[in-house]
């Protein structure tokens, strides 16, 4: 422990924001009125607490360091409520509505965690996160777009999704290797009943599991040839067609054709 704070630790994917006023798109967006919940995933430092508490925020928030929790449980006090735990096992179900939530996510686990966030419907209205660049590229890409793939739609059937600004690496201790981004979600219900959700979230990563080649061979490696072949011809698409050219609503037809197919 240095200065009276924990050690980082490489095994929690820990890089702690140094300054409060890079949070200031965050709490912009999410706009948290006072006595508003807000669950904070990953605190560590407390940069970010802070500036939420200063919004007039009521801040629960989940870090998986007991060391770092100590920490924050000394500094902020009665003002923060406080979980030592990993944040892949919060009880969703029991926060209550609406509950914002704002985090600093690891590389590890954003992507099982933005999953949850974006799965919990009218109880989470809005939500704002940092990750790594190149994983908020993603959460925001359009169809075309270089990052575009089967995240991004998960994304657009569940939120819409804003890019809130850039975080240089220098502006994290210690420096990682690469910058970050901050993606704001507003939080809309998703294209389909939830109960059929799951199945086309399978067909969308089966549909961009081999990028390199058509839709129709990539649809042909899980169907098979003739059934790919009949959807994509019941609804028009060209042979060619890839799936990264294709949007939600594109995606949803051919999921509804494959259905009845």
């Amino acid at each position: 422990m240095a200065s009276g704070r924990p050690s980082l630790k490489k095994s929690f994917g820990q890089h702690h924001l140094v300054d409060g006023s890079l949070c200031r798109p965050l709490i912009e967006f999410l706009s948290p009125v006072a006595g508003m919940r807000v669950l904070e995933i990953g605190p560590g430092g407390g940069v970010l607490t802070a500036e939420l508490l200063r919004a007039g925020a009521e801040v629960l928030a989940w870090e998986v360091d007991p060391e770092w929790a100590f920490a924050l449980r000394k500094r902020f006090g009665s003002t923060l409520s406080l979980v030592a735990g990993d944040a892949l096992e919060i009880p969703w179900h029991r926060l209550p509505e609406p509950t914002l939530v704002a985090g600093n996510l690891p590389y590890n686990v954003a992507t099982p965690l933005i999953e949850r966030i974006l799965t919990r419907g009218a109880a989470i209205p809005r939500a704002a996160v940092l990750v790594q660049y190149e994983v908020a590229e993603r959460l925001v890409a359009g169809p075309g777009d270089e990052a575009y793939g089967s995240m991004s739609i998960l994304v657009a059937a569940y939120a819409h999704a804003h890019w809130l600004g850039e975080v240089k690496k220098g502006s994290f201790r210690p420096p990682p290797k690469v910058d970050g981004g901050f993606v704001g979600f507003n939080l809309h219900p998703p294209p389909l009943p939830a109960a059929e959700m799951p199945a086309f979230i399978a067909f969308v990563r089966l549909a961009f599991g081999q990028r390199r080649k058509t839709l129709k061979n990539a649809l042909a490696a899980g169907w098979g040839k003739e059934r790919a072949a009949a959807v994509l011809d019941r609804v028009g698409s060209p042979p060619n067609a890839r799936a990264e050219t294709l949007g939600l609503s594109e995606l949803l037809e051919i999921y509804g054709v494959s259905i009845e197919t």
